[in-house]
C-alpha cells in the first residue's frame, strides 16, 4: 500500500491500516523511516486530538487489570479507546513478550478499543522509541482517549508525563508511608495517584495507604497548570470495578481546566518541541554507526578507554569533534 493510501486509510479509522502503520514507524530501516515520515505528514491533516492519558506504576500493581476496567467503561459510553502498552525487552535477547492483549481479553474483544503492544527495545523512561508517533497514529485513526501504559519499572519512568495529557500513578496497597511519597522524580508528575487493589482484606490497608499519599502531595510545591486540590489520590479497585467513575470525572474536570486556562495548548507545544529536540539527539546518535570512518573511530577510542590508555571523558572529546568536522 503506497504511504498516501495508507494515511487515507487510517484517517479513515481502518483498524489493519492502523496496525500496519504502527509496524512502518517503528521500523528502523532507513527506507521504512523515511515512508514513516511521509506517513506522519499526511496523517498530521486530519487535525484530530484524543485526550493522552500516561500510566505507570510499579509491576504487579495492576495496570494491565485497570486499563482493561477504565477501557471498557470508556467504550460503554460511547468513546473509541486506543492502548499503547509498552513491554520489556530483554536484555540479552532483545525480544519481548508481548502480551497484553491476553491479560485485556475482554477490552482486546471490543470493537471500539485499540490494544497495541510495542516493545521497548533498551528505551529509558519506560516508552518506546516510537511511542510519540503511535499516539499521533490513533489521534489521526479518530480515537477519543489513548492510554500509554509503561513498562513499569519505578521512579525513573518520567517520559511518559512528557507525551501525555493527564499524568496517573498507579500504587499498591503498603507501598509505603509518606515519606516514601515526597521522593522527587515520578510522583511529583503524576496528576492522579491510584491507589489500586482497594477491596477485600485490602481496603482497609489501601485507604490508610491514600491518605499518606494525600498528605504527601500536600507537600508538594503546586504547580501552576493544577487547579486547586490537585494532584490528588484516590481509592480504585481494578476488579471490582470501584472508583472508575470518579477517576474519569477527575480526569475530564481536569483536563477542562486546562484547556480554559490555555495550559493545554502549551503542553502540546512543549511535547511537540520536545519530539523534535529527542529526533535530533537520536539522529546524532545513528551517525555514529552509520558512518564508517565515525565507527572505526570509535571502536579505537573503545579500544584505548579499555586498555587504560585513555579517559572516557577525553575519548568522547574526541568523538564529538570529529562529529564537528
Amino acid at each position: 500500500m503506497q504511504t498516501q493510501d495508507l494515511a487515507r486509510a487510517v484517517i479513515g479509522g481502518d483498524r489493519r491500516a492502523l496496525a500496519r502503520a504502527i509496524t512502518l514507524v517503528e521500523s528502523g530501516r532507513e527506507d521504512h523511516r523515511r515512508a514513516a515520515g511521509d506517513l506522519l505528514e499526511a496523517c498530521a491533516q486530519s487535525g484530530r486530538q484524543a485526550l493522552r492519558i500516561g500510566l505507570s506504576g510499579t509491576p504487579g500493581v495492576g495496570k494491565s487489570s485497570f486499563i482493561e476496567a477504565f477501557g471498557t467503561l470508556l467504550t460503554g459510553q460511547g468513546l473509541r479507546v486506543a492502548v499503547l502498552a509498552v513491554d520489556p525487552s530483554s536484555a540479552r535477547s532483545g525480544g519481548s513478550i508481548l502480551g497484553d492483549k491476553t491479560r485485556m481479553e475482554r477490552l482486546s474483544r471490543d470493537p471500539r478499543a485499540f490494544i497495541r503492544p510495542s516493545p521497548s527495545q533498551a528505551e529509558l523512561g519506560g516508552v518506546a522509541r516510537r511511542t510519540r508517533e503511535a499516539v499521533a497514529l490513533c489521534e489521526a485513526a479518530g480515537f477519543d482517549v489513548v492510554l500509554i501504559e509503561t513498562v513499569g519499572v519505578g521512579q525513573s519512568e518520567t517520559l511518559v508525563a512528557g507525551m501525555s495529557d493527564i499524568f496517573v500513578l498507579l500504587i499498591a496497597p503498603a507501598g509505603g508511608d509518606e515519606l516514601q511519597g515526597v521522593k522527587r522524580g515520578i510522583m511529583e508528575m503524576a496528576d492522579l495517584i491510584l491507589v489500586n487493589k482497594a477491596d477485600g482484606d485490602l481496603k482497609d490497608t489501601a485507604i490508610r495507604t491514600c491518605a499518606d499519599y494525600a498528605g504527601a502531595l500536600r507537600l508538594l510545591r503546586k504547580r501552576p497548570q493544577d487547579p486547586e486540590g490537585f494532584p490528588k489520590a484516590l481509592t480504585v479497585s481494578a476488579t471490582e470495578g470501584q472508583g472508575l467513575d470518579r477517576v474519569w470525572d477527575e480526569i475530564t474536570a481536569l483536563s477542562d481546566w486546562r484547556r480554559a486556562q490555555g495550559h493545554f495548548a502549551a503542553h502540546r507545544a512543549e511535547q511537540a518541541r520536545d519530539w523534535f529536540e529527542a529526533e535530533v539527539r537520536h539522529g546524532l546518535l545513528a551517525r555514529l554507526t552509520a558512518d564508517p570512518a565515525i565507527r572505526a573511530e570509535m571502536d579505537r577510542l573503545g579500544a584505548a578507554v579499555a586498555e587504560g590508555r585513555a579517559t572516557p571523558a577525553r575519548a568522547a572529546s574526541d568523538i564529538l569533534a570529529a562529529l564537528r568536522r
